[in-house]
């Protein structure tokens, strides 16, 4: 992990994103009550009802703002349960074609999710799953800088060099490698500012998972939340620990859906 994101602190509205900024985050399962249930105990969301083309979709609030979405998945789309970033794009048509031109599938769409914009769901050539959202009357995610918000995406792969060329075709990244004979990471940058990043951590990654972009969400205390997690029937995959970028702790919900929590340097 590197610097986080952030294009707007507490009171202050997102703009539309440049293209290939991470601009929503949003999680498919099949519980949507119970899932509702865990994340309003464990980050204090509220929800409200958003589009519907894939069946019943909520929106997360907090304090009134949209900073996450969770959607039931339909009996027919075979989807992972896990927490899929969205890319910001001016013509979803357009970089879904890229997006199969380079190696990579599109799952689902493009279509259009009522007024709020039109979407794609797709995954690059090692299987890692990813959404492309070009924006109408919802910008994405509209909060940051406070718990419980999104405020980093990080691809988990088995190694950088191929990916990170995918990457950069298809959203325009530049990329800053760290140089290292043994840290195999790639930060992607829009407009000179750090948005995302790759880690290839060869055969260290998950055999039952498979490369997979993970999520980390800003909390007050990263030790507090995992007890939460635990307490809250989902489990804790690697206990919290100090970082170079403060406190992180890697969790799963109660329907398997992994992410990291981030407690800030104090």
């Amino acid at each position: 992990m590197t610097e986080v994101r952030g294009s707007a602190g507490p009171n202050g509205r997102h703009a539309r994103r440049a293209p290939g900024t991470p601009c929503w985050v949003s999680l498919m399962v099949h519980g949507l009550t119970t899932t509702e249930e865990f994340y309003s105990a464990l980050f204090d969301w509220e929800f409200e009802p958003g589009p519907q083309q894939l069946g019943p979709y909520v929106r997360a609030l907090l304090d009134g703002r949209e900073v996450a979405g969770i959607g039931q998945l339909p009996p027919d789309l075979h989807l992972p349960i896990a927490w899929t970033p969205y890319f910001a794009s001016d013509d979803v048509d357009r970089t879904a074609e890229t997006v199969r031109l380079c190696g990579g599938t599109v799952g689902v769409g493009p279509l259009d999710a009522a007024e709020a914009g039109r979407m794609a769901i797709g995954s690059d050539p090692s299987g890692a799953v990813f959404g492309i959202w070009q924006a109408s009357a919802h910008l994405g995610t509209t909060l940051s800088g406070v718990p419980g918000t999104p405020v980093w995406d990080e691809l988990l792969t088995f190694e950088t060099g191929s990916v990170a060329k995918f990457y950069e075709t298809v959203f325009g990244y530049e990329e800053e490698p760290v140089v290292s004979a043994d840290f195999d990471y790639v930060t992607l940058h829009v407009a000179g500012r750090p948005v995302a990043g790759i880690h290839g951590v060869g055969l260290s990654l998950p055999r039952d998972r498979g490369p997979h972009w993970l999520t980390y969400f800003e909390v007050a205390d990263a030790d507090a939340t995992a007890r939460g997690v635990a307490a809250l029937g989902g489990r804790v995959l690697k206990p919290a620990r100090d970082s170079a970028h403060g406190r992180v702790a890697t969790v799963a919900d109660p329907e398997g859906a992994v992410f990291s929590v981030i407690e800030g340097p104090r």
